[in-house]
């Protein structure tokens, strides 16, 4: 087990920005729901082409819709 996962804080696998449960839920629920490494949510847009704004868009239409990656 690594370092990062012992102390419970994540960081970015293509920046290396500090992650928070936002990041990893919306890395979970685009790429891979048992994903073990994260994007944070710049590197996430970049990766599929849009904008942070809309990410936080798509994070707020889960929430409403009851995904449990995002309470």
């Amino acid at each position: 087990m690594s370092e990062e996962r012992k102390s419970d804080q994540y960081h970015c696998m293509k920046c290396g920005k500090e992650l928070c449960q936002l990041d990893r839920a919306l890395h979970r629920k685009m790429v891979s729901r048992g994903a073990q490494e994260f994007m944070c949510k710049a590197c996430l847009a970049a990766y599929f082409g849009t904008t942070t704004e809309n990410l936080d868009e798509l994070a707020e239409y889960y929430r409403r819709e009851g995904c449990s990656l995002f309470d």
